[in-house]
């Protein structure tokens, strides 16, 4: 059995599999519409192919998928998965596949502008149930909370501010030149940049911060007791970490910065998780309009 990624042979043993894993399957999670959610069971007595082709078991009706994009095989130690020379690549947790690569338990298999979650634990009905949740909380290409979540989490942390009269800060971040980015490089090194900012956010903020995706190029991050100074530091901080994040699509390097507007209270019976993400956004253009790459507050 191939080793993941190389093209060298593996001699440590693997165990065979069990019969929860005989049940695994994919899950699609990105892109949303009527797909998202849905469950491809994977049967020890057959190869599954993913492709745009009519006759391919995972049809992907994407202009950035080949007819025959990628195979998944069954084996004694588990399912590989395999590119079949598609033109835009398999990657497998963004990594693109040079040769066959043993699928583990919450891989994430990505063809094209498609994306599948490997489900093959103990028990494949609870797995499920539990990636249909994390489906409705976050946003499947990022991995970021997605709008709905952030909704929920700022009203009650607005309510937590006022209760105890604590600060607390809202930042709107916004890709500068983001259309030009697609124009010029494609959608796929659109998605690709939305991902690794998703990972530079998640690096950069607290622990018991919040960072959402809420469509397109845009981004909340919500700072809990953290006063009006103290927010613009965070926000520069991340404007810093994404102008020196090294961005590079298909070895090409990719500058990229962000733009940010910054509100926050104090505890203030007035404020709502509306008002303050208008504001945010409000400053967010003013940053904008002065040159972007820059921290409004």
């Amino acid at each position: 059995m191939l080793d993941k990624c190389t093209d060298t042979w593996i001699t440590t043993p693997k165990k065979l599999l069990s019969a929860a894993t005989r049940e695994a399957c994919l899950v699609h999670i990105y892109p949303s519409g009527p797909n998202m959610g849905r469950r491809y069971p994977l049967l020890m007595d057959r190869i599954f192919t993913l492709g745009r082709g009519e006759d391919a078991d995972i049809r992907i009706t994407d202009n950035s998928v080949s007819r025959r994009h990628a195979v998944v095989e069954p084996s004694r130690e588990g399912f590989y998965v395999a590119d079949q020379q598609s033109t835009n690549g398999t990657f497998v947790n963004d990594k693109q596949l040079d040769g066959p690569w043993m699928l583990q338990d919450g891989d994430y298999l990505r063809v094209g502008n498609c994306l599948y979650r490997f489900l093959a634990g103990g028990n494949i009905e609870a797995e499920y149930h539990e990636e249909i949740y994390r489906l409705t909380i976050l946003d499947g290409l990022t991995q970021l909370h997605n709008g709905r979540y952030l909704t929920e989490f700022l009203e009650r942390e607005v309510l937590r501010s006022q209760r105890h009269n604590r600060p607390l800060a809202v930042l709107a971040l916004d890709i500068d030149k983001f259309k030009a980015l697609n124009d010029t490089h494609g959608h796929l090194c659109g998605d690709f940049v939305l991902r690794e900012l998703g990972k530079v956010l998640r690096d950069t903020i607290r622990q018991e911060d919040l960072a959402a995706r809420c469509g397109g190029e845009e981004f909340v991050v919500v700072l809990v007791e953290t006063t009006a100074d103290e927010a613009v530091k965070a926000a520069e901080r991340i404007r810093a970490a994404v102008a020196a994040h090294p961005f590079r699509f298909e070895s090409a390097p990719i500058k990229l910065t962000v733009s940010v507007g910054v509100a926050s209270t104090l505890g203030d019976a007035t404020a709502t998780a509306t008002a303050l993400r208008k504001i945010a956004d409000e400053r967010l253009y003013r940053a904008k309009h002065a040159g972007r790459n820059r921290v409004c507050g």
